[in-house]
């Protein structure tokens, strides 16, 4: 029998018949964990690719019991098995944007980092480390493996206060702790940083400079500066945000935009799907990400 898995995949080179059809839209690649409850994760991020015009993909590298309430356990998967699927829709379909989540362990975040790194397509690394339920999802020992070795591959880095603090040593309370922040990020080699300042609150403790009710995040390459300014709405549903928010960065980043405007574009989908995210189970509903769509329908 021939060994079919030897065999080189010929990117790019579509069947004959398949020459006068449609286009493929833009194809981006989501490496994370998957989230049973469909709130965040992958689940989460191929519906953002989705309702942002691209054709999403997975490399699942962990999977999670996981509904409103919290993480009830979580499984990484092999280090073989996560290299096995990423060359298999990378060497066969391509990619025009890679986005990482939840990679669980040092042997994982050491593997994605090398797969990374010959990828030449836009990177969005979303460092996860805690879900919104406050569950820790990446061992103890892969933080300085994230730090020296995964952040090095990102075009962007899009952690918020928590990953921060995790990643730097850095504890913001206000928008001159973000600079510093964003700078400490730089300084392990990503271009852009993205840092989110969700849990920031409603007005800064150091310069007073947040508005009640505004949700603000900076994004610099240590040159340019662009604050990205929202409305913070109260509702309490909003598992999935990070995902979310970083893959819709990659999502659009693979439709051509530049880093700015695709962090800008990001910032405006999810806080639609922020304002509305809907109750679902005993704790903590997920963002809608077909909010767009529902609007038309409704209008």
């Amino acid at each position: 029998m021939e060994d079919t898995a030897a065999q080189p995949f010929p990117q790019g080179q579509p069947h004959e018949s398949d020459r006068s059809a449609v286009p493929a839209p833009p194809r981006v690649l989501t490496v994370a964990g998957s989230d049973s409850g469909g709130g965040a994760g992958i689940q989460a991020d191929l519906k953002t690719m989705l309702a942002l015009g691209t054709h999403g993909m997975s490399v699942v590298a962990a999977v999670t019991a996981q509904n409103s309430l919290g993480v009830q356990g979580y499984w990484e998967l092999p280090a073989e098995a996560v290299r096995a699927q990423y060359r298999s829709v990378a060497d066969d379909i391509g990619v025009q944007a890679v986005k990482t989540g939840m990679l669980a362990s040092a042997e994982l975040v050491e593997t994605v980092a090398g797969l990374l790194a010959g990828t030449d397509a836009p990177v969005v690394v979303d460092p996860v480390g805690v879900s919104k339920h406050g569950d820790s999802l990446l061992a103890e020992d892969a933080v300085e493996t994230v730090r020296t070795r995964l952040l090095a591959t990102a075009t962007v880095v899009t952690p918020n206060l928590d990953e921060v603090a995790q990643l730097t040593g850095v504890r913001v309370s206000g928008e001159a702790g973000m600079r510093e922040a964003a700078a400490a990020l730089l300084a392990h080699g990503p271009r852009w940083a993205l840092v989110k300042g969700g849990h920031l609150p409603a007005t800064s403790s150091e310069d007073g400079r947040l508005p009640q009710g505004e949700a603000v995040d900076l994004l610099t390459d240590g040159t340019e500066e662009h604050w990205l300014r929202a409305p913070r709405y109260s509702n309490r549903h909003t598992h999935g945000t990070g995902c979310t928010l970083a893959s819709a960065l990659a999502a659009l980043l693979a439709r051509g935009m530049s880093v700015p405007e695709a962090a800008a574009g990001a910032k405006e989908y999810v806080t639609g799907a922020i304002a509305a995210g809907f109750p679902l189970g005993a704790g903590l509903g997920p963002v809608d990400h077909g909010w767009r769509q529902r609007t038309r329908e409704g209008s």
